[in-house]
C-alpha cells in the first residue's frame, strides 16, 4: 500500500526535504518559507469575497494578536480536550475505530495514539482515532452557538507537530495561534445563521463548521498562502456534514473524527494546489455553498486582525466545560435536580428512596434527540433528560460511572425513569445561551420539592475555576497515565506560549 505521507512529496514546491516515507523530514523550509509573507497582514480589497477574507485571515494572524484572555482560555481548552480525549481512549467506540485502523491501512508510525503508548499511525488516521476519542463520551467542551470546538481541531494540530522533524516542530505560540485560528473560524461561520443558535435538529454542527475549523487551523500550522487557506475551507465544506439520526449512538464520536482528519486531507490538498470554489462562503444565489448547511446564512466578511475593532469571539465568550460526560443539556436538569436531592437527604436522611416519590415533573426546551425516556445504552443515557435527572436525584451529582452499565440498570433508577413527566414551557428555548432547567417532585405524602439552574456551573457565563478543572484532567488523564506524566503535561500547556517547541508537550503523550 502507497504510504500515506507520499502526499507530502507534493510540498517539494515548499523546498521541502526527507530522508525516508516512514521518518521524513516535512515542510520545515515551507513554514519558513511562508513566514516571512505571514508578517505582513493584508488590507481587505473593496472586492474581497467572504471567502478571500478567511483565507486572507488565516493567512495573516500573528502570535501577537492574542490576547492574554484568549491565550488562557485556549489552553484550559488544550488541556480538557487531551484530558478527555486520554480518557476516551478506554472506550469501546474508540477500541473499534483503533483496530479498524491498523487492521485495514499499512502501519504509518509518525503521529502518536492517545492512550496507546508506542502505537503510531498516520498524521490523518492518528487524527481520526484521537477526533474519536475526544467525543467518545460527550465529554468534550461546548461552545455557543452550539458546537464542540476543540476536539474538531486538536487532533490534527497535535498529529502534525508529531509528523514535523524534531528540528522543525511548532513553537507552543505557533500551536495556539493555529489552535485559535481554527476556534474562530468556527464560531464565525456558527454565527452567520440564527438557525444555529438553537440545539441542532438536521446536522450535527461539529461535523461542518468542525471540519473547516480543522482545514483552517491545519493551514495556518503549515503556513499556505492566502489563496491555498482559502481553497482548503472550500475542499474541508465538500467534506463536511453528519446528520443527527447518529446522535446517542457508537457512530456520534466519528463526527468529530472525521471533522478533525477531513480538515487535515483539506490543508493537505490545498497544499499541493488543488482548487475548489472561490465563493464557498459567500451567500451566491442560486448557488449552494456553505448555505447549504443553513436556510437563514448570511455571512459578511472577516476582518483583519491588525484592524482596531478586531477581537477574537473567544475574548468575548468563554467556552463550557462539561463536569460529567454527557450532552450540554443534561448539565442543568442534573443541577436542578441536585437540589431537590439535596432538600430531600435534609428531610429524610440517608439513601433517597424511589418509594417515597409520586410524579417527577421536567421543564424542558424541546429537543427529541436528548429526550429519551427509558435509555437502553451509555450513549442513550448520556442524552436523556430522564436518565440524568434521576440520576442525580438518586446520588446527587452525575459523574463517570454514572454511565457504568452496572449502574445504568439499577433498579431504582428505573422506578424513577417509570415517574418521568416532560413540560416543555414557551420560555425555555432549546438554546445553550439562554435555556434553563427545573425539576418538580411530588412526594407520596403530598409535598412538592423543586430545582431549578439558569447557568450550570461549567457553562460559559459560569466556567470552572482552575482547581476544578485540573481535578478533571487528572481524574481524566490519570486513567490511562501515570501521576508524573499527568503533572508533566499540565505543566507544558500552562507554559505552552513560551515553548520553543511542542517538543515537551508531544513527549508525555507518546
Amino acid at each position: 500500500m502507497i504510504k500515506t505521507l507520499l502526499i507530502l512529496h507534493s510540498l517539494a514546491h515548499f523546498g521541502c526535504s526527507g530522508r525516508s516515507v516512514r521518518h521524513l523530514s516535512v515542510i520545515s523550509a515551507a513554514r519558513g518559507f511562508h513566514k516571512s509573507a505571514l508578517e505582513v497582514a493584508e488590507r481587505p480589497s473593496p472586492d474581497e469575497t467572504v471567502t478571500s477574507s478567511f483565507g486572507r485571515f488565516i493567512q495573516s494572524v500573528q502570535p501577537r494578536h492574542l490576547s492574554p484572555t484568549v491565550l488562557q482560555r485556549s489552553k484550559r481548552m488544550v488541556l480538557d480536550s487531551i484530558g478527555v480525549g486520554l480518557l476516551g481512549s478506554t472506550t469501546e467506540v474508540f477500541q473499534l475505530t483503533l483496530q479498524h485502523c491498523q487492521h485495514m491501512y499499512a502501519s504509518d508510525d509518525i503521529s502518536f495514539v492517545y492512550g496507546r503508548q508506542g502505537v503510531k499511525l498516520s498524521p490523518t488516521l492518528a487524527t481520526f482515532v484521537n477526533g474519536v476519542a475526544a467525543h467518545s463520551m460527550d465529554f468534550d467542551d461546548t461552545w455557543h452557538p452550539a458546537t464542540h470546538p476543540s476536539g474538531a481541531v486538536l487532533p490534527a494540530l497535535l498529529a502534525i507537530s508529531d509528523m514535523l522533524p524534531n528540528n522543525s516542530k511548532p513553537s507552543g505560540l505557533d500551536f495556539l495561534t493555529a489552535f485559535n485560528v481554527g476556534i474562530e473560524i468556527q464560531g464565525r461561520l456558527m454565527r452567520f445563521s440564527n438557525e444555529a443558535h438553537n440545539i441542532p435538529k438536521r446536522f450535527h454542527p461539529p461535523s461542518v463548521v468542525g471540519t473547516l475549523g480543522s482545514a483552517a487551523a491545519c493551514a495556518r500550522l503549515l503556513c499556505l498562502d492566502r489563496n491555498q487557506c482559502s481553497n482548503a475551507l472550500a475542499i474541508a465544506a465538500s467534506l463536511a456534514g453528519a446528520p443527527m439520526a447518529n446522535a446517542a449512538t457508537q457512530s456520534k464520536p466519528l463526527h468529530i473524527g472525521n471533522a478533525s482528519r477531513l480538515g487535515l486531507e483539506a490543508a493537505l490538498l490545498a497544499s499541493r494546489g488543488l482548487e475548489a470554489s472561490p465563493l464557498v462562503l459567500d451567500a451566491v444565489p442560486g448557488v449552494a455553498g456553505f448555505s447549504a448547511f443553513y436556510e437563514d446564512y448570511a455571512p459578511h466578511p472577516i476582518s483583519s486582525p491588525e484592524e482596531e475593532d478586531h477581537s477574537f469571539l473567544l475574548e468575548r465568550q468563554d467556552i463550557a466545560f462539561k463536569r460529567f460526560p454527557a450532552h450540554l443539556g443534561m448539565h442543568w436538569i442534573a443541577d436542578a435536580a441536585a437540589i431537590v436531592h439535596k432538600t430531600l437527604v435534609g428531610l429524610r436522611g440517608g439513601s433517597i428512596s424511589p418509594n417515597v416519590v409520586q410524579d417527577i415533573l421536567l421543564r424542558v426546551p424541546v429537543s427529541k434527540y436528548i429526550n429519551r425516556p427509558l435509555p437502553e445504552s451509555e450513549h442513550e443515557a448520556r442524552h436523556s433528560f430522564q436518565f440524568n435527572a434521576c440520576t442525580a436525584l438518586l446520588d446527587g451529582e452525575v459523574t463517570v460511572q454514572s454511565f457504568h452499565p452496572e449502574v445504568l440498570q439499577r433498579p431504582e433508577l428505573h422506578a424513577l425513569l417509570s415517574r418521568v413527566r416532560l413540560e416543555h414551557p414557551h420560555d425555555n428555548p432549546a438554546n445553550f445561551n439562554i435555556m434553563y432547567g427545573e425539576v418538580e417532585v411530588t412526594l407520596v405524602s403530598g409535598d412538592v420539592l423543586r430545582g431549578r439552574c439558569d447557568t450550570f456551573y461549567g457553562h460559559w457565563r459560569n466556567p470552572l475555576c482552575e482547581e476544578t478543572l485540573r481535578k478533571k484532567f487528572r481524574n481524566n488523564a490519570g486513567a490511562v497515565l501515570a501521576p508524573e506524566r499527568v503533572e508533566k503535561l499540565i505543566e507544558a500547556v500552562e507554559d505552552l506560549e513560551h515553548l520553543d517547541d511542542c517538543k515537551p508537550l508531544l513527549a508525555q503523550l507518546q
